[in-house]
């Protein structure tokens, strides 16, 4: 299914919050940039619209999106486009007040194993130092008709010999891994994160509990096994969480075709429940929030997901809400060395 990105800021105005905590220092960590024809674009001004919209933005990272591959070239460059690309927004996000783009995560195949440091070394030059990692997704189900944004990884990827040699290499270089699939395959994904215990990971997305689809009155089952999966992959010390991403359409609440968007309490209401037990699970020293803008944009707007977040972090202590809201991302993409 081919995906439009809307214009709906006059929508996700019908709901007006006052910033809670606002001068609280914050890194988001996940987010994209990108201009392209079909699905419209989000660039450096749009990225402000958001992260200027009250809360303390003070850093940002993002995460890869095929946007902007060279079209000219060897073909496994093609991915250095798209650092190159972000490195000049970056630049200009420094020459302005706000939030500073301060780190890449990019792509590449990990399983070509002939040509896998040459791509990283071209990452790392293109981008100007900014480049921290690499997002190689293993996301794949068999009902692509009915997602909105559907992974296009092979079958059986974090099983795959090449992959994890791959991955293990992204380590032995100093660089992380982040992960995206989808919640059936959080098994595969806590069989490697064994695999590889030296690579630094990241797990996107909580592991993205699917709700569309087959998947739309499942959501109770799915959640339960969600529970025990993600106890276990918390037991691989090298595996960090990121805490957003789940109100992207194809977790299925639905929040994009309402009449308004969400509150943040309407939206606590409803996900608290994951973001306690993934805090529970890795502790706050090893999870992160993150925004996954523009897509969970879809869903509500930047002011009120953030305000969520502080709200459902408020009998915490300081140490814990800035590990959540600074203190790990810029640890695990080293932003303040």
């Amino acid at each position: 299914m081919s995906v439009t990105f809307p214009d709906n800021q006059d929508w996700l105005d019908l709901v007006d919050e006052e910033i809670v905590d606002p001068e609280r220092p914050i890194v988001d960590p996940h987010h994209h940039l990108w201009h392209n024809r079909r699905v419209g674009e989000y660039l450096l001004k749009d990225l402000r619209l958001d992260t200027d919209s009250g809360h303390r933005i003070v850093k940002t990272v993002f995460l890869e999106c095929g946007a902007q591959y060279r079209r000219d070239g060897a073909k496994h460059l093609a991915v250095i486009g798209e650092s190159e690309f972000v490195a000049g927004i970056a630049v200009e996000s420094r020459k302005l007040p706000g939030a500073e783009i301060a780190a890449i995560v990019g792509r590449c195949d990990l399983r070509d194993a002939a040509v896998l440091d040459e791509v990283l070394a071209e990452h790392q030059k293109a981008s100007g130092g900014m480049f921290h990692g690499i997002r190689h997704a293993g996301a794949r189900d068999d009902n692509k008709d009915v997602l909105m944004i559907p992974g296009q990884a092979p079958k059986g990827l974090y099983n795959d010999a090449s992959f994890r040699a791959g991955v293990k290499r992204l380590g032995e270089q100093g660089f992380s891994y982040d992960a995206w699939h989808y919640h059936h395959q959080n098994a595969d994904f806590y069989a490697l994160a064994c695999a590889v215990p030296d690579t630094v990971m990241v797990l996107d997305h909580f592991g993205t509990p699917l709700g569309v689809g087959p998947y739309a009155d499942q959501r109770e089952s799915i959640y339960e096994q969600w529970k025990v999966d993600v106890a276990r992959i918390a037991e691989c010390a090298n595996v960090y969480a990121k805490l957003g991403g789940l109100a992207m359409p194809d977790n299925g609440f639905g929040w994009h075709l309402a009449d308004r968007p969400p509150t943040s309490d309407a939206f606590i209401e409803v996900q608290n429940r994951y973001y306690q037990h993934m805090i529970e699970c890795f502790g706050p020293e090893r999870c992160m929030f993150e925004s996954n803008f523009p897509v969970d944009r879809f869903s509500l707007s930047y002011k009120v997901l953030w305000n969520a977040f502080k709200k459902m972090t408020s009998s915490y202590s300081e140490d814990e809400k800035h590990a959540l809201f600074y203190g790990t991302a810029a640890r695990v993409y080293r932003l303040d060395n």
